[in-house]
């Protein structure tokens, strides 16, 4: 049995969505661009997938932008608008928990003279009202915030951030990272207020290598590359189309069965955080596991454990998690996030996230928690 619980990391791609793929590498492999038949047959194609998308996060057709992922639309977006901030604009401002594709672009303007103020958490990660009124003046500029923790799962409270950040400045642009949000939280972009959002396809079991970037209609942004004018020269090159299209074909399935797919993850995630509870001494669960947490993540810290001995010993039952992001493991860091909520130190080095997807099942369950348990009980005697 192969239980894979890093579904955060990256998924796999649905039966569904690979045959979409297929049919594009081996039927419409036309450039888009192009005037013959073959170029118009994946033209139309695009516009479907594009559809899928901007209707699952209620946006206008004009307002969707496919890149080559989160990374990138993340980096399209903050560059593009600070390259417009006006003198007024004096500070921006994002939060001390945010995934390496924000928080490192935000450090380089840190380095190139910018004011940059990081928003600090609560212990459950939440940014706190005094926070935004410490930090948030008629100067910024630019906010950037992470909608669901990529390693707690906590959903931040936008749309009361919006209000707030707007009532001190109107002009003040906000953007979103909405990557592990996606397709996991019900998102209509015109109630947020938001001028942009990212997100990404192998989050949702569609391919790697493709996201998408929501920009507000008539959102004052720069170009930051040239070319043949694709994606109205926000990010021009050929498209990317056989992954394009299996991301529509994935943002289909979601939206024909949203709250069926993420209520099952949920009932999932949940009973497995039971379980552990019920069978483990001397473990703190990190994710709120309430309506202000992501149905996909499951944040937990081990006592008197180092997560990546733990992670090889669950690798030796076929069973697959992360310590903390996966996004930082290949750094020899400690988490921001884990910080953030101030953890301790013990609890840190034993932090495991365990993140579910449309495969997993509650049968996984009891295996996997009777596999942990072992391998816990097996460490610890090890570790005294």
């Amino acid at each position: 049995m192969e239980i894979y619980l890093d579904n955060s990391a990256t998924t796999k791609v649905r039966e569904e969505v690979l045959h979409e793929i297929l049919d594009v590498y081996n039927i419409d492999y036309g450039n888009p661009s192009s005037l013959h038949r073959m170029g118009l047959n994946i033209e139309r194609k695009l516009v479907v997938a594009r559809k899928a998308v901007f209707r699952l996060i209620n946006a206008d057709e004009s307002e969707i932008f496919f890149t080559s992922g989160g990374t990138e639309s993340n980096n399209i977006a903050i560059n593009g608008f600070v390259s417009k901030l006006t003198k007024k604009a004096t500070n921006i401002v994002t939060t001390s928990i945010e995934h390496a594709s924000i928080s490192n672009v935000f450090k380089n303007y840190e380095k190139k003279g910018f004011e940059v103020r990081f928003l600090k958490t609560d212990e459950y990660g939440f940014v706190t009202k005094e926070e935004l009124i410490k930090n948030i003046d008629e100067n910024t500029g630019l906010i950037s915030i992470i909608y669901v923790n990529n390693e707690i799962g906590t959903i931040q409270p936008i749309n009361e951030i919006v209000k707030y950040a707007k009532s001190k400045n109107k002009n003040v642009k906000i953007h979103l990272d909405a990557i592990q949000a996606f397709g996991k939280v019900r998102i209509d972009v015109k109630k947020l207020g938001i001028d942009s959002m990212s997100f990404s396809s192998h989050k949702i079991h569609g391919p790697k290598g493709v996201g998408g970037l929501y920009i507000k209609e008539k959102s004052n942004i720069d170009a930051l590359m040239f070319g043949g004018g694709q994606e109205k020269d926000i990010r021009p090159g050929t498209e990317n189309t056989p992954a394009i299209v299996g991301f529509g074909k994935a943002c289909e399935l979601i939206y024909d069965d949203f709250n069926g797919i993420n209520d099952k993850i949920r009932k999932i995630r949940d009973e497995f955080a039971k379980k552990l509870l019920e069978n483990i001494d001397d473990i703190k669960i990190n994710s709120t596991l309430d309506k202000n947490c992501a149905p996909h993540i499951l944040s937990v810290s081990f006592n008197c454990i180092k997560a990546e001995v733990l992670l090889h010993y669950l690798e030796n039952y076929n069973i697959f998690v992360s310590t903390g992001s996966a996004c930082s493991t290949n750094h020899n860091t400690v988490s921001a996030t884990l910080k953030a909520i101030c953890l301790s130190d013990k609890f840190i080095d034993g932090t495991i996230r365990f993140s579910f997807g449309y495969f997993n099942s509650l049968y996984e369950v009891v295996y996997a928690v009777e596999k942990i348990k072992d391998s816990v009980e097996d460490i610890r005697k090890i570790m005294k």
